[in-house]
């Protein structure tokens, strides 16, 4: 068993997950790999249980019922893992939008000091390639917004390419956690910084995906919204 272990939630990836999964394997620092399916009909859940046989006990995979949203694809995640005591906790999509490179660079920050370590597109200048320019105001503007309500000096508040130290995970009351999309993300980070952990960005580049189809949609940016103001009235009355 490694001491790390990357989380990937899929739903209909059939298209990147051999490739995916193999790129986090040839890196030098070895990683575990768990994917959390949510029961894709295109058949992703299958083709990780046949690459499960070149990689044994390092390739693992949880098949949920249905499509119940990211957040609680990685809270899924989050609790297998911290049972099975890995002491670094990846979170990383499927799509290569996040290079699985850069999960040696955000490990290395974790081991040296980090408690949580952001893979951030904002840290220095705006690092996103192919996005409409739209969707990148969208998003930049988003941890604008969030550094407002929140106070957290962090760049990239939305970002969903992170390594926490266990412990960080289990100081979250994972089970109150309800958020789905960007709102999950943000709520995670303020959960962390408003238990005084040691939260740095790790420049990264990020690439929109060329193969699949997006998850994002108009209720998960409505969540973002609202979810900012309901954690900073939570914080306030003593109940985040």
């Amino acid at each position: 068993m490694s001491e790390g272990i990357v989380i990937i939630p899929t739903y209909n990836e059939i298209e990147n997950i051999e490739t995916v999964i193999r790129a986090v394997f040839e890196l030098t620092t070895p990683f575990d790999v768990l994917i959390v399916d949510d029961n894709s009909p295109d058949g992703t859940a299958q083709k990780v249980r046949e690459l499960q046989e070149d990689y044994p006990n390092r390739l693992f995979l949880e098949v949920r019922a249905g499509k119940a949203g990211l957040g609680t694809a990685y809270v899924h995640g989050f609790k297998w893992a911290i049972e099975r005591k890995y002491d670094y906790i990846f979170e990383m999509d499927a799509d290569f939008s996040h290079n699985p490179k850069d999960l040696e660079h955000l490990y290395a920050a974790c081991h040296k000091g980090a408690d949580m370590a952001i893979g951030s597109r904002y840290s220095n200048g705006v690092n996103v390639v192919n996005w409409p320019l739209s969707r990148v105001l969208l998003s930049y503007y988003a941890s604008v917004y969030v550094k407002m309500v929140t106070g957290m000096q962090i760049k990239d508040a939305t970002a969903g390419f992170i390594c926490y130290r266990r412990k960080v995970l289990e100081s979250v009351n994972l089970d109150r956690i309800k958020f789905v999309g960007y709102a999950f993300q943000i709520e995670m980070k303020y959960r962390a910084f408003s238990n005084g952990f040691n939260i740095v960005e790790v420049p990264i580049i990020f690439t929109d995906r060329t193969k699949g189809e997006s998850k994002m949609s108009n209720a998960i940016i409505k969540e973002a919204i609202t979810g900012v103001i309901r954690l900073r009235i939570k914080k306030m009355l003593n109940r985040l």
